[in-house]
C-alpha cells in the first residue's frame, strides 16, 4: 500500500548537501510506490513560534506565514524525513523553528508515524549528528504514536554539491526504498 511521504529540506544553501541526499531518499520512496511530495524551506517565511499556545484551541497557529501550509501537509503525511545540514553538532535553525511552529499538530488527528532524518555535516567523526538526534527525538516523544524509523549521517562534506558520490546516497536511496 503506497504511503504519502513528505520530506522537509531544512538547507538554505543551492545545491546542499542534505537536500542532495533528500533527493535520493525521494527517489528511493517513489520507487517503492510511494507518493512523495519534497518542502524545501529555502524560500519560505517562517517565523519564530510565539508560545501563546493558541493553536492547542484552534488547531492552527495565528502567525500567518507559510508554516501554517506546511503544518497541513505534515498532518496529512503517513512519513516525515527531515533532512538537515548539522551546524555546531545539531539540526539547523530553520528545521527547529518549523518544529515548534508546527505545535498545532499535538492536539490534532495527525496521520504520521515514520520519521526518518537525514542529516550532512563537514565533521566525519562517530556522533556528529548526535545531538540533531537527541533533539528530533525529544519532538517525537510528543506524538505518541511516532517513532524515529531510521536515520543516514553524511560526514565530510562542507561545500555545496561535496556529497556526490558520497556512500551515504546509495543508503537514503535503499532507505526510501524500504517504505511500504
Amino acid at each position: 500500500m503506497s504511503k504519502n511521504v513528505l520530506i522537509l529540506s531544512t538547507s538554505m544553501r543551492d545545491n546542499s548537501n542534505s537536500e542532495i541526499l533528500a533527493k535520493a531518499f525521494a527517489q528511493g520512496a517513489g520507487a517503492a510506490g510511494n507518493a512523495v511530495e519534497m518542502i524545501t524551506l529555502k524560500e519560505k517565511s517562517i517565523a519564530f513560534c510565539k508560545g501563546c499556545l493558541a493553536c492547542q484551541k484552534i488547531g492552527r497557529c495565528v502567525i500567518q506565514d507559510d508554516a501554517l501550509a506546511i503544518s497541513e501537509r505534515m498532518k496529512e503525511a503517513d512519513v516525515i524525513v527531515w533532512a538537515t545540514p548539522i551546524y555546531y553538532y545539531e539540526m539547523s535553525g530553520q528545521m527547529k523553528t518549523l518544529m515548534d511552529r508546527a505545535n498545532s499538530l499535538y492536539a490534532s488527528d495527525y496521520k504520521f508515524r515514520d520519521i526518518y532524518l537525514l542529516s550532512t555535516a563537514a565533521e566525519e567523526e562517530e556522533g556528529v549528528d548526535g545531538g540533531a538526534v537527541h533533539g528530533l527525538n525529544g519532538w517525537i516523544a510528543c506524538y505518541e504514536r511516532a517513532q524515529l524509523k531510521g536515520k543516514i549521517f553524511a560526514g565530510g562534506v562542507n561545500g555545496p554539491g561535496e556529497i556526490n558520490g558520497h556512500p551515504a546516497l546509495k543508503a537514503a536511496y535503499d532507505m526510501g526504498k524500504e517504505i511500504q
